[in-house]
C-alpha cells in the first residue's frame, strides 16, 4: 500500500456495538461483516473476544469466513485476553491482535493505580506475547490525547521496539481539538524513533462533535490508518463516521493528498443495513447518507441545480450508492423490473432472496399506490433480517374506539402448519396486539422501547417499527415494516418472541454480561 493511501479500520462490530441498544446477534454481525467486506474496508475489528463467550464465537465465526479484510480482535494487556483473540481470529488468512492499556495521568491514578514504568512494562509484555502468535499486532495507548506528550512518546517508542506493527492514537473521550491533535501527531513523528516504519493510526470519539475533524487533522499530520464506524455509532456520542471520513478524503483529495480503497457506492446500502439492524435511525440531516444530504428545497438552490449540479452539490449521490431517479414501481411492475431496481440500489440477492423479497413487494404494492426506493430497501432489510419461526403472523385484527379498550385478535401459524389464536384487551391497539401475541405463544416480555420511523413519503407510507424488550434478564430487539404501524409493531414483537423460543429450545445459557472496552 502506498504511503498516501489510508487504511480504513472499521470497528462497527466492536466499538459501535457497545453503544446502548446496538448489540447484535451472531447472524446480524455476520451480515454486517459481509457488507463491510463488500465495502472493501481494510480491517474489520470484529469484537472483544474476552468480553463474553458470545463475543468470542461471533469473532471466530467472522474470521472463519475469511472475507478478505484483515480480521482483528481487541485484548487487554494480559495473557488470557491475547490468547482468546488469537484463537478467535486465526481462522482468517489475514488477522491481527489489538492490545491496549491506558496511559493518561487520570487513568493511571484512578483506574489502573499503576506507575508509568509498570504501564510500559505491561504494554511491552503484551505486544511481545502477541507477536509470538501473530505477525500483525496493533497497540493503543488508551486516552492518548490526555497523556503527557513526553510520556506518550516514551510509551510509543517502547511499543515499536517490542514489535507493534501499527500504533493507534485514540482520543478516547473526544476531548481534543484539530489543531491540538495535529501538534500531538507531529510531536510523535519528531520524537519517536522508528515511527516511519510502522502504520500510525487514529481513533476519535465524537463527544464534542469533532471526531471526523480530528481524524482528518491526524491524517494531515501523518496518520495512515483511520478507525471509524458506519453511521458513526459507538460509545456515548459515537465514533468517527466512516462514510464522512471516506468522502471527505475523496472529495478533497487535492488538499489531503490521500485516499482510500473504499467502494463508495456501497456506503448508502451499508449505512441502511447497520441502521436497520441496530435500530439507530440515521438523522435526516446526516452528512453523506442522510435523507436530506442531496435534497434541495430552497428556490435559489433548485434553480442552480437545474443549471448545473455542482452549484450546490460537491458530491454526486450516485457516488455513495444513492440513486437520483427514485423510480416508482407499482403492482403491475414485474419481477425483472424489481430485480433491476434492487441491483441499482446496491443490493445483490440470490434467486431465493429475490423471490422472497418480490412476494413482499407485491403484497405491499396491493396496499399502496406507489412503491419507492426506500420501500424496496425496507423490504430487503426486513426479509433478510427477519428471524425464522417457529411462529408466523397469519392474520390479525384490532377493534378500538374512544370509549373502550382496544381488543386484538391474532392468528399464528407454526412450523408444522399448526395454528394458534388469542384475543386480548389493552389500553391501545399496540398494547392489545402485543398481549395477544404473548398469550398465543406463552412468552411474556417487558416492552422497554417502541420506535417508529417513516420509511417513505405520502399518506400510505410504510412505517418501520423497532421494539426493544426484556426477557429473563436479557434485552432483545426486533424490527417490522408495514403500511400499518400496529402490524409493523406486531411483526417486530413476534420476531423477538421467536428468538426467545429458539434460544429456549437450544437450552442456551444466559449470556455473560459483556466487558466494556473503550479506547
Amino acid at each position: 500500500m502506498a504511503r498516501d493511501d489510508i487504511r480504513i479500520f472499521d470497528t462497527t462490530l466492536r466499538d459501535g456495538e457497545q453503544a446502548p441498544g446496538c448489540s447484535m446477534t451472531l447472524r446480524e454481525k455476520l451480515r454486517v461483516a459481509r457488507a463491510l467486506a463488500e465495502l472493501n474496508v481494510d480491517i474489520i475489528e470484529a469484537g472483544f473476544p474476552a468480553a463474553s463467550p458470545g463475543d468470542f464465537e461471533s469473532v471466530k465465526a467472522i474470521a472463519d469466513e475469511d472475507l478478505g479484510p484483515v480480521i482483528c480482535g481487541l485484548a487487554r494487556c494480559n495473557p488470557e485476553d491475547i490468547e482468546k483473540v488469537h484463537a478467535a481470529v486465526r481462522g482468517a488468512s489475514r488477522h491481527r491482535i489489538h492490545v491496549f492499556v491506558a496511559t493518561s495521568a487520570i487513568h493511571r491514578e484512578h483506574k489502573l493505580r499503576m506507575a508509568k514504568e509498570e504501564i510500559i512494562k505491561s504494554a511491552v509484555g503484551a505486544i511481545s506475547m502477541a507477536r509470538e502468535l501473530c505477525d500483525d499486532v496493533e497497540f493503543s495507548p488508551e486516552d492518548a490525547s490526555r497523556t503527557e506528550l513526553a510520556y506518550l512518546a516514551e510509551v510509543v517508542t517502547a511499543a515499536i521496539e517490542a514489535g507493534a506493527t501499527t500504533v493507534n492514537i485514540p482520543d478516547t473521550v473526544g476531548y481534543t481539538v484539530p489543531a491540538e491533535f495535529d501538534e500531538l501527531f507531529r510531536y510523535l513523528k519528531a520524537h519517536v524513533p522508528g515511527i516511519d516504519d510502522i502504520t500510525l493510526s487514529v481513533h476519535c470519539h465524537d463527544d464534542l462533535g469533532m471526531a471526523v475533524a480530528n481524524s482528518l487533522a491526524a491524517v494531515r499530520a501523518g496518520a495512515r490508518q483511520v478507525e471509524c464506524t458506519i453511521n458513526g455509532i459507538g460509545e456515548r456520542a459515537g465514533n468517527c463516521s466512516l462514510e464522512e471520513i471516506v468522502m471527505a478524503l475523496a472529495t478533497r483529495a487535492e488538499f489531503f493528498g490521500a485516499g482510500t480503497g473504499i467502494e463508495t457506492t456501497r456506503l448508502y446500502p451499508t449505512s441502511r443495513l447497520v441502521s436497520s439492524i441496530t435500530g439507530m435511525h440515521v438523522p435526516r440531516n446526516k452528512a453523506i447518507v442522510g435523507e436530506n444530504a442531496f435534497a434541495h428545497e430552497a428556490g435559489i438552490h433548485q434553480h442552480g441545480m437545474l443549471q448545473h449540479a455542482s452549484t450546490y452539490e460537491i458530491m454526486r449521490p450516485e457516488d455513495v450508492g444513492l440513486s437520483r431517479s427514485n423510480l416508482v414501481l407499482g403492482k403491475h411492475s414485474g419481477r425483472h423490473a424489481f430485480r433491476d431496481r434492487v441491483r441499482e440500489l446496491g443490493f445483490e440477492l440470490d434467486d431465493f432472496e429475490t423471490n422472497s423479497a418480490f412476494l413482499e413487494f407485491k403484497k405491499l404494492a396491493d396496499k399502496k399506490k406507489d412503491v419507492y426506493d426506500s420501500d424496496i430497501e425496507a423490504i430487503i432489510m426486513s426479509s433478510d433480517a427477519t428471524s425464522p419461526g417457529p411462529w408466523v403472523l397469519k392474520s390479525w385484527r384490532v377493534e378500538t374506539g374512544t370509549d373502550r379498550d382496544a381488543t386484538a385478535h391474532v392468528e399464528l401459524i407454526g412450523e408444522n402448519q399448526q395454528t394458534t389464536t388469542a384475543t386480548a384487551d389493552g389500553d391501545g391497539p399496540v398494547a392489545a396486539s402485543f398481549l395477544a401475541l404473548e398469550q398465543a405463544t406463552g412468552i411474556d416480555l417487558e416492552l422497554k422501547k417502541f420506535e417508529v420511523h417513516s420509511v417513505s413519503v405520502g399518506e400510505d407510507a410504510q412505517g418501520e417499527v423497532t421494539v426493544t424488550v426484556s426477557h429473563d434478564g436479557s434485552d432483545y430487539r426486533g424490527h417490522g415494516t408495514s403500511v400499518d404501524i400496529v402490524e409493523a409493531g406486531s411483526r417486530a414483537y413476534l420476531e423477538v418472541i421467536n428468538r426467545v423460543l429458539r434460544r429456549r429450545d437450544r437450552g442456551a445459557r444466559r449470556p455473560t454480561p459483556p466487558t466494556r472496552a473503550t479506547i
